[in-house]
């Protein structure tokens, strides 16, 4: 999913040690507030290594890709948006290298025969 707006909170890096598996993880949130006639705002993260991938500013125009996650935790249920790609506008997806085009061969030579079967 994709949404579009305006970063107007950048809340501080948060991370800790993972109690099952004793890995390292941190996060980076975010307040979003989109262009429209009755603007909302949208509370994101970003989780991980993606923390560091995406940093992002106050007053930054993005748009941001992202998946929406519920869990479950003693009867009630948690809902989180966690961004996965944040494009700033502005700026263009980074295009594929330039590879030259092979000349198309002389073809002149290979008329089309008047007795073959074959439409073209």
């Amino acid at each position: 999913m994709e949404i579009k707006g305006k970063i107007i909170v950048a809340l501080p890096e948060v991370s800790g040690v993972s109690k099952a598996s004793g890995n390292p993880w941190k996060k980076r949130e975010y307040v979003l507030e989109t262009a429209e006639t009755y603007p909302k705002k949208v509370h994101f993260d970003f989780f991980g290594e993606r923390a560091d991938q995406y940093p992002l500013s106050v007053g930054d125009d993005i748009t941001l890709s992202f998946d929406i996650e519920s869990r479950e935790y003693q009867g009630r249920w948690y809902t989180s948006i966690r961004g996965w790609k944040a494009e700033k506008a502005g700026t263009a997806p980074t295009a594929p290298v330039d590879v030259p085009i092979p000349p198309v061969p002389d073809m002149t030579g290979m008329a089309a025969d008047p007795d073959s079967d074959l439409p073209f």
